[in-house]
């Protein structure tokens, strides 16, 4: 069994059990408010982030992109065609550049500023950047959201999945980022029927049932965020 180290509405530890979800692995959930900087947490990743990965005998795993790699490394070949990182060059390559698609870039135009000022914040102390949300930085970054939407629904139209004809890390990276920001609600479906219909798609997935099934204490999640026909 693996252990990880998470917050529940950390976009990349969400993309994380969405991959174990989708390789049937069993996983042990350890909540981390990676903000507090415990001594043991930074032994295991000193630079402090969420998540990380503990399989027993092995060193700590962490950061999504290293994560994602070690699962392909030790259990990538045994799915076929399930497996979730291609196996041509080509395809391999498009995968990993939208997984840093949304994994970074993403992430730090619209997921991180959006989940951090509406929730980070709260339980942050005013010394460590806690307070009240920054509207300046909600409203760019709500913004940066349309433009993705419109990419995505862009990459939904013209291929199956959006790195190719299958269900990659592509999808789940992307899909992690939308599903915590669209618990705030502060994802504008209205505006791409396509990236829509394909998070439709990804939402119904088994995976996906443990993350519709939390909800953060005193932060109700969303009308459309259990809805699977939202």
């Amino acid at each position: 069994m693996f252990t990880l180290f998470h917050h529940p509405l950390c976009p990349h530890s969400r993309f994380v059990r969405l991959v174990l979800g989708e390789y049937g692995l069993d996983l042990r959930l350890v909540e981390e408010r990676a903000w507090e900087r415990r001594e043991a947490f930074l032994a295991l990743n000193p630079a402090g982030t969420t998540p990380v990965l503990i399989d027993e005998g092995r060193p700590a795993i962490p950061g999504a992109a290293i994560i994602a790699e070690y699962i392909d490394e030790t259990h990538g070949a045994k799915m076929g065609e399930r497996r979730l990182l291609p196996t041509t060059v080509g395809e391999r390559i498009e995968v990993r550049r939208l997984m840093a698609w949304f994994n970074d870039k993403f992430f730090e135009e619209a997921s991180n500023p959006l989940v951090t000022e509406r929730i980070y914040k709260r339980f942050m102390r005013e010394g460590n950047g806690g307070g009240a949300p920054s509207a300046d930085v909600m409203r760019a970054a709500k913004t940066n959201v349309r433009y993705h939407l419109a990419y995505l629904g862009w990459l939904a139209k013209t291929r199956n999945f959006l790195a190719g004809d299958r269900l990659t890390y592509a999808d789940l990276a992307a899909a992690a980022h939308l599903s915590a920001i669209d618990y705030l609600g502060d994802v504008p479906w209205g505006e791409d029927d396509a990236a829509k219909a394909w998070y439709a798609r990804v939402k119904s997935r088994p995976s996906f049932r443990p993350l519709l099934s939390e909800w953060l204490a005193g932060v109700p999640a969303s009308r459309t965020y259990v809805d699977l026909d939202f």
